[in-house]
């Protein structure tokens, strides 16, 4: 092993770019030439490859974002775009590579892997959707962002005495409602994982206004429905002054927490590892306090472990 690569594909996230400098610099310390490609499998097909140093990642570990960029290319899940990939690598000569991204990045790695390709796969995204580990990069900034909007907007929902929905990001995972339902005290979560009945929402509406509560804070996952359609079949029961924010893609954004920075340097450092030790085929991931590494064809094919739903229950008595 004397070059390798690494990537940065789908979503955005913060802490990527703690991943990339770690890898760069890690594989420097070991005697590799690292590589980076731009826009993901997209830059890997075109060859947009280039050589990186310790310069390139200096002062990147507090940006967010990516500075390899990324792209969507679903040509890749195509056998032909996946061999195009591998003959990019050859002709840089690079002899293994490093995937941060979420579910689609893991699935290309797994196809790399497949095909003989020393491929190892890092847990980048703020859904905290992927199986093998308890956390992903950008997830714990994601719900502290998430947060410091829900504080802002608790303001002026209780100075109108209005009920807010706040849609958050997370595609089929209800991670992000979850988390900020509880760090908030809103007073509902809605998440995929969990049926919902409007009526109880309702009623917990209705109690908390003969208390005297003057506002109310709904948690609102994607993967549900999309807040303006929830704020409809609510404003069915009575007029609640319901108003709808959706928060979009600046939950994506902002200088990583310290957690995440933490957990790309750790990642990234371990991935250099594996690769240097001839591994490949695996992905790495967070359990309790320990680095984890799993099979990234054996991952795929389970189901993600949500061991955190008990925190939905938890919301439920203390919310009113």
């Amino acid at each position: 092993m004397k070059r390798i690569a690494v990537l940065t594909s789908g979503g955005d996230a913060p802490g990527m770019n703690a991943a990339i400098r770690a890898i760069v610099r890690k594989g420097i310390y070991d005697g590799l030439e690292v590589y980076g490609i731009n826009y993901g499998y997209a830059g890997m097909v075109a060859g947009d490859i280039h050589r990186l140093t310790v310069d390139d990642v200096g002062d990147t570990i507090a940006r967010g974002g990516t500075v390899l960029y990324s792209a969507r290319y679903p040509e890749f899940s195509n056998v032909e775009g996946q061999q195009k990939g591998i003959e990019q690598l050859k002709k840089f000569g690079i002899d293994g590579l490093i995937v941060i991204g979420g579910d689609g990045s893991y699935r290309g790695g797994a196809a790399l892997s497949k095909l003989g390709f020393p491929t190892i796969a890092i847990p980048g995204t703020i859904d905290n959707d992927i199986p093998g580990t308890e956390y992903t990069l950008g997830f714990d900034t994601a719900i502290n962002t998430v947060l410091d909007s829900v504080d802002k907007i608790r303001d002026t929902a209780t100075s109108h005495v209005r009920t807010f929905v706040i849609e958050v990001m997370g595609r089929n995972a209800g991670d992000i409602a979850l988390w900020t339902g509880i760090g908030s005290g809103a007073e509902s979560i809605v998440i995929p994982e969990m049926n919902f009945s409007m009526d109880e929402i309702v009623k917990e509406i209705e109690d908390g206004r003969r208390r005297g509560k003057k506002h109310t804070i709904i948690m609102l996952a994607e993967g549900v429905m999309n807040g303006n359609e929830f704020a409809e079949k609510l404003q069915e029961y009575k007029n609640y002054h319901t108003r709808v924010t959706v928060l979009g893609h600046v939950q994506r954004g902002g200088s990583p927490s310290a957690r995440d920075r933490v957990l790309g340097s750790l990642f990234g450092y371990n991935a250099v590892q594996l690769l240097k030790e001839g591994k490949g085929g695996l992905c790495i991931g967070i359990s309790g306090s320990q680095v984890v590494f799993n099979d990234i064809i054996e991952t795929l094919e389970r189901k993600r472990d949500v061991p955190y739903l008990s925190l939905y229950q938890i919301n439920k008595e203390i919310s009113f």
